[in-house]
Formats: structure tokens, C-alpha cells, sequence
């Protein structure tokens, strides 16, 4: 075998190849150093917030970033999108971009608005009101209003619109529209309340959760509709229904990916695949603070847990839906509150916001000289919202 350390010369006698063996052992050293880094970071706490704040610059702090002004009448109905702040104000709708320059203005004839969006779509519906419109990127696609008043409205990653309406002859009214604003369908609860409705990202299912106040006892049960046959007869288009147990009350549910229907409840949460559902999460008896699953194919909790006589840590565990392995993520404070969406779980901490993905990893900390009221968050951008203007910071 060659002897790669070794090179003739014109004699044919052997020489050792300096330069390579130099080369070999400055990468040998490199690996080494990078291997040790890279298991420090992911094993020892106080290296990886050293290396987040000093190498990677995840700390922001405030006054720093680009920002939006705002009049004092402005800071009540702002909303973050694909990659946009959006502010509605006296029937306009003005859309920023992550430097904090103004994009486009669109004409929305609403004063209270209430806001959902997934993917490049954004829906924007008058609570209590009848008028709602479906935005995608930055034009109005569709315009339409409703008989009663609207309680809730949901879009999904395609453009479908669901939307919840009550102050009818039927308790809940549930109205759903195509990606053109056609109404597909319409379909009503007579004695129950929805509290939250969701389709599912290949369009053949609306789930609508619902509860039942009339007994003694709470009950909830979530009622699966198939899509196409609700065009051509709603009153046959279930699927399926499911019962929880008396007492239990369920709050929110969200589609995610393969069709699963992960369902939160006041005490866990749960996934519905295969027309099963299986408990995800139990938070039974156990000091939990806020949960979500408004989250791409994960769930999350934040229990809060004492580190000392007058002191305790809120620890985010994630849970994925799809393999249902766990992360978890400490800080060393109380969340005061947490807002999700898509990969990102932002943690309000008074005058900080951790902003980690469903990994488990920082993605930026934004540091703040006085008390953080509100912010907004999409998977891309968010939004610091103070009395006289919003801080930008690009996820």
C-alpha cells in the first residue's frame, strides 16, 4: 500500500510529506473542536446562552429593530401574517413589511375586527357583525356577509373559510366558502354551542367542537363533516362523532398534517387519526399554566414548577403529533403568557419574549426596558406592540 505520508524524489529516495501531515492534524483539530463545541451547546445550559447571545446574536433589544408608528387609536387591531404586520384602522387596512415600511393599504369595511390566517391567506371577520373578507398575500380576493351574527371565522393553508355564526333560530350556524368565495354549504347545531371548527389541510373535512350546556353536566363531543357530500346534502354529510366523557370541556382543536384533529381540553389533549382518539397529554392534577395546538403537527403545555423558596420556572414541553416524542424547554421565570403559531412558540416573561421553535431551540430573545402588554406572531415575523409603536423582529 502507498504510504500517503511519504513522497519520492528524484532519486526515488522517500521524503515525509510535511505539508500533509500538517494539513491532517489542523483538520484533525478543527473536527475535535467542533465536535466538543456542538455537544457543549447541546449538553450544557450556560454555553448554549453564551454562544446564542454572543455567536449566534438571537438576543435582540428593544429599540434596535426596525419599527411601525402608531396613533393611539391604532394599537387595538393589529395582526401578524405570512410575512407581514397588518393594521386595520377606520376601514383601512394597512400592511407593513419586516423593515416597517408600508407595503399596500386595502379597503376593509370593519371596526372590530376578528382575524384567522394559515399560509399565504388571511381571513378577517366583524365579530358580532355580518361582513368578512379573505385576503391572500396582499390583495382582497373575496368579500362576502352573512344573516346573524358572526362568532368566529377560520381559514385553512388552501383558502377554505369556515365561519361561525349564532343570533339565529338555531343555536350555531356554520357557513363554509371556497377559495373563489362560492358558499359550499351550510350546516346547523340546534341545541349545542361550536367553539371551535378546523379543516383539514387537504379540504375533505370540517370539524366543528361543540358543547352541550343544556344537562347538568358539560358535555363535549367533536362532530366530523365530510366536505363533499355536505355540497350536495349537508344533512347527511357526518362522518363521525365523538363523545368525551361528562364534565370534560373541550376549548380548542386544530387540523394538522395526515388528517390528525388534535383537540384541547381544560384538562389534556388528544389526537383524533385512524377514527380513533388517543390522549396526547393528560395535565390532570398538575400546575399547568397554558396550553396550545395551534401549531404545525405539534402540541405544547408549560407546567410551572418551584426552583425556590419564592421563585419558579415555567417548562415548555412539546409534544410532536406525528411520533409523539417530547422536548422540553426551561426558562427561569413564570410565562405570564404564550402565543403559537406554525413553528414557533413565543413566551411572553414580562420583559422578555423567548421566541423557541417545536424543536425545543431558541430562535430569538427580544429584551425589553419596560413591560411587554402584546405582541403578535406568525412563523415568520412578530410584532412588540407598544402604545406609540411596534418592534419588528424577523423569526
Amino acid at each position: 500500500m502507498k504510504d500517503i505520508w511519504k513522497e519520492e524524489n528524484k532519486e526515488g529516495i522517500r521524503k515525509i510529506n510535511k505539508k500533509k501531515i500538517v494539513i491532517t492534524v489542523i483538520i484533525s483539530i478543527i473536527a475535535v473542536a467542533l465536535i466538543i463545541i456542538v455537544g457543549l451547546y447541546l449538553s450544557n445550559r450556560q454555553v448554549r446562552e453564551w454562544m446564542d447571545k454572543n455567536i449566534f446574536r438571537k438576543e435582540i433589544e428593544q429599540d434596535t429593530v426596525a419599527t411601525i408608528d402608531l396613533n393611539e387609536e391604532q394599537n387595538g387591531n393589529i395582526y401578524a401574517f405570512n410575512r407581514y404586520i397588518g393594521i386595520l384602522n377606520q376601514a383601512k387596512f394597512t400592511i407593513y413589511g419586516n423593515t416597517g415600511s408600508e407595503e399596500t393599504s386595502l379597503d376593509i369595511q370593519i371596526s372590530n375586527p376578528i382575524f384567522s390566517s394559515a399560509n399565504r391567506f388571511l381571513a378577517i371577520a366583524e365579530n358580532k357583525g355580518q361582513k368578512f373578507y379573505l385576503i391572500e398575500d396582499k390583495n382582497v380576493l373575496w368579500e362576502a356577509e352573512i344573516e346573524g351574527n358572526i362568532s368566529q371565522i377560520y381559514v385553512n393553508k388552501n383558502g377554505y373559510v369556515g365561519v361561525t355564526i349564532t343570533g339565529t333560530v338555531n343555536k350555531t350556524v356554520i357557513e363554509m366558502y371556497n377559495p373563489e368565495g362560492k358558499k359550499m354549504f351550510t350546516t346547523f347545531l340546534a341545541n349545542t354551542r361550536a367553539v371551535d371548527i378546523s379543516i383539514s389541510n387537504d379540504n375533505k373535512y370540517l370539524a366543528i367542537a361543540e358543547v352541550d350546556t343544556s344537562g347538568t353536566m358539560i358535555q363535549s363531543s367533536i362532530r366530523i363533516l365530510s366536505i363533499e357530500k355536505a355540497e350536495d346534502d349537508p344533512s347527511n354529510s357526518l362522518e363521525k362523532t365523538y363523545t368525551s366523557q361528562t364534565g370534560k370541556l373541550i376549548t380548542n382543536i386544530k387540523y394538522q398534517d395526515k388528517q390528525k384533529l388534535v383537540c384541547m381540553y381544560t384538562d389534556g389533549i388528544t389526537v383524533i387519526e385512524e377514527e380513533q382518539e388517543n390522549e396526547l397529554i393528560n395535565t390532570k392534577d398538575r400546575k399547568i399554566t397554558f396550553q396550545a395546538v395551534d401549531l404545525e403537527n405539534s402540541a405544547c403545555y408549560i407546567e410551572e414548577k418551584s426552583s425556590g423558596l419564592f421563585t419558579a420556572d415555567s417548562v415548555v414541553n412539546i409534544v410532536n403529533t406525528e411520533n409523539k416524542e417530547s422536548k422540553q424547554y426551561t426558562v427561569n421565570y413564570v410565562a405570564k403568557e404564550i402565543y403559537t403559531y406554525g413553528n414557533i412558540i413565543a413566551l411572553n416573561l414580562g420583559t422578555e419574549i423567548e421566541f423557541i421553535n417545536t424543536g425545543g431551540w431558541l430562535v430569538k430573545r427580544y429584551v425589553s426596558n419596560q413591560e411587554i402588554t402584546s405582541i403578535v406572531v406568525s412563523d415568520t415575523i412578530a410584532g412588540i406592540i407598544y402604545r406609540d409603536k411596534i418592534e419588528i423582529i424577523n423569526l
